[in-house]
Parts: C-alpha cells; sequence; structure tokens
C-alpha cells in the first residue's frame, strides 16, 4: 500500500520532453528534503533515469544505493520503489520509460535489471552529457534515438555488474552525498583533496576508498567528470570559445582539456560541439 507525502509541494514534478511508440523521455524535478517522508511508488514500465543533478537514496526489490549526478536509475515494470533525501534538498534526473514490445526488441529477450543503479562510469559520460543538453534545449527530435541509445548501452552496463556488490553501505551514504553536493553545487571547488577529506570527516584512505565504492569513482575523478561534464554542455549550448569554457570549468591548460575531454568522450571539444 502507498502512503503519502506529508508535504505534497516536494512530489516530484513531471515535464514530458519527447515520446514516441512505446518510449517516453521526461524531466523529472523533485524538491523533497530530509523533512520529508519518502512514499511509495511503482514502475509501471522499464525506467531508466539519468542523475543530472542532487543525491537521493533509491530502494527496490533489486536492493538500495545512492543516487549522484551521472549514475542510472534502473527499474523493472511491476516493481515497488523508494525515493529518499535524508542528506540534501532535491534533485533532477532525465527519465526514460519504454513499453515491453520497445525494450525487448533493444535486448533481444525479456530483460529485467538485476540491480538498482549504474554508477556514473566513464562508458556512461557522453549518453550523461547529451542527457544534459537535451534539458539545455537540444533539438527534442533526436530523443528516439538517444532512449534507444540510454536503453542499449544500460542492458550492456548493467549485466556486467555483480548484483552482491552493487551496492554501498548506507552507512557512509551521508558524508559522500555531503561532498557530491559540493562538487556539484559550488563554483570554486576545492582542488586539493585534503579539502574534500575534511568535507567527510574521514582519514584520507578511509575517504578515498569509501568515496570510490559508493560513486564508482575516486574523488579526482568525480571532481573532472563534472567538469568536463559542465564544459559539454557548454559546448553544446553556448558559441563561447574553446579556450574560455576550459577556464571556466576548471582547466588551465587548454591541451589538457583537450586530451582529457577525448579521453571522456571519444572526440574533440570541437568536434562535440560539431556534432548533430
Amino acid at each position: 500500500m502507498s502512503t503519502k507525502h506529508e508535504t505534497i509541494s516536494s512530489a516530484p514534478k513531471s515535464r514530458l520532453i519527447a515520446s514516441g511508440d512505446g518510449w517516453t523521455v521526461s524531466d523529472i524535478v523533485c524538491t523533497a528534503g530530509p523533512r520529508d517522508h519518502p512514499f511509495e511508488e511503482g514502475h509501471t514500465q522499464t525506467s531508466i533515469a539519468i542523475v543530472v543533478g542532487g543525491t537521493f537514496q533509491y530502494r527496490s526489490s533489486t536492493g538500495r544505493d545512492l543516487m549522484t549526478p551521472g549514475s542510472w536509475l534502473l527499474g523493472n515494470p511491476g516493481d515497488s520503489f523508494t525515493c529518499g533525501h535524508d542528506h540534501g534538498i532535491g534533485d533532477r534526473c532525465v527519465a526514460f520509460s519504454y513499453a515491453p514490445e520497445f525494450f525487448d526488441r533493444l535486448g533481444g529477450q525479456r530483460i529485467r535489471f538485476k540491480v538498482p543503479r549504474l554508477p556514473p562510469i566513464r562508458a556512461l559520460a557522453p549518453l550523461v552529457a547529451k542527457a544534459s543538453t537535451i534539458l539545455a534545449g537540444d533539438d527534442p527530435i533526436v530523443c528516439e534515438e538517444f532512449s534507444a541509445q540510454v536503453a542499449a548501452r544500460a542492458i550492456e552496463v548493467a549485466q556486467g555488474v555483480n548484483p552482491s556488490q552493487a551496492c554501498s553501505p548506507p552507512s557512509s551514504w551521508a558524508r559522500v552525498a555531503r561532498v557530491v553536493r559540493m562538487i556539484e553545487n559550488e563554483e570554486d571547488i576545492p582542488q586539493d583533496l585534503n579539502s574534500l577529506e575534511l568535507v567527510a570527516g574521514w582519514s584520507p584512505y578511509h575517504f578515498l576508498r569509501t568515496f570510490e565504492e559508493v560513486t564508482g569513482a575516486t574523488p579526482h575523478q568525480y571532481l573532472i567528470r563534472v567538469r568536463l561534464r559542465r564544459a559539454a554542455i557548454f559546448l553544446r549550448s553556448e558559441p563561447t570559445r574553446i579556450s574560455d569554457i576550459a577556464l571556466r570549468c576548471g582547466f588551465g591548460d587548454i591541451s589538457n582539456f583537450n586530451r582529457t575531454f577525448r579521453a571522456e568522450f571519444g572526440v574533440t571539444p570541437r568536434t562535440y560541439r560539431a556534432i548533430e
């Protein structure tokens, strides 16, 4: 049985971006926080949500985990789930919903996810950036192809994840979420590991090990991934010079920016900007 939110205004708000035969793409914004109790919802179709902002706890029949920007929430049709915001206010996701016939064609068989999420790894980075550009006003006509790409990649990556090792320990979520939200929301992100350790309140070794266990990336990798994702959005949404975007996103060396961007997205910043 479902329960109600005590604060109705904090319930997620959904805006349809695009839809077609067997698929939809929506912008989901939630303003819930620590004072709001999670309420039970249900996946009516196969669901994949790319987190583009905020953090929240996700629990379903496949397990529970902390969702951070860049991670992918996975849901099977018929499953109930809850989302909690014990560690901060609000989140935003680009959510994809698939009818069984559409999704089964992509997987070649009846697919059910065995894990609750995919972490923000490099293999997913180009699609995370593209999801963000859709919110920034990218042409919704490309959404059908993009929806298929997201589903196919989720199937591929999820099959390589061991369910017994997929979920991070809840005891570490609060401190990791604090660091993640600082990285995502503060313009002057600390460059040194020591500053991030102080925010988490852990020893250097414990911080490195736990942060990577929860997010799927080391603090340095996560920080660089955030900067590259911002740069990708600017490249597609603004005519600003590439060198200026690099500086704006925290890269003081344009050659290093070009090299790092290509390693993450498979193409140079100039080529990425030109892709239709």
